[in-house]
């Protein structure tokens, strides 16, 4: 991957074909989580990190803020997994994103890190795999390449804002 990097009022970074292919296979998972329908997705971890209670100490109150608030959240994450999704070259390449579309992919990047770590079990104790032995190592490698994606992305965001002063 070449990061993302803030060029003539874009945000621009370059994706090979298999990064490219990792993110798309990650926006498929999180949609169809997000989509599935809530009986069979009840108490995911998950759905319960993307998604945390309004208010902790109040169970009746929680519940209002999720009947109140959680439609307008998945549309957001469905919005912005659209405009991920829009703006990712399915067989690589280059990545050009305005300010709009940068929030979208810092926003999802975001979720798919909280939906991997939580299914990995992250903690601050977490590092990265120093081989790939098997499958979690290499979801684990998946997640902290992710990381270091969203990293670029918000260091692009920052450069290109001091860049406009």
């Amino acid at each position: 991957m070449k990061p993302f990097r803030a060029r003539k009022g874009e945000i621009v970074a370059r994706l090979d074909r298999a990064e490219a292919g990792i993110v798309g296979l990650l926006l498929d998972q999180l949609e169809q989580l997000l989509g599935a329908d809530a009986d069979d997705v009840a108490g995911d971890p998950v759905l319960e990190r993307l998604f945390p209670p309004g208010h902790r100490s109040d169970r009746e109150m929680a519940e209002d803020y999720r009947e109140l608030a959680e439609e307008s959240l998945r549309g957001g994450k469905a919005d912005d997994l659209a405009t991920v999704r829009a703006t990712l070259p399915a067989d690589g390449g280059e990545v050009r994103l305005d300010a709009d579309q940068a929030g979208a992919w810092l926003r999802t990047s975001n979720d798919l890190r909280l939906a991997l770590g939580t299914r990995l079990d992250i903690t601050e104790d977490s590092e990265p795999p120093e081989e790939i032995a098997d499958e979690s190592d290499h979801q684990l490698a998946v997640y902290y390449w992710l990381t270091a994606v969203q990293g670029s992305l918000v260091d692009a965001l920052v450069a290109g804002r001091a860049g406009r002063r």
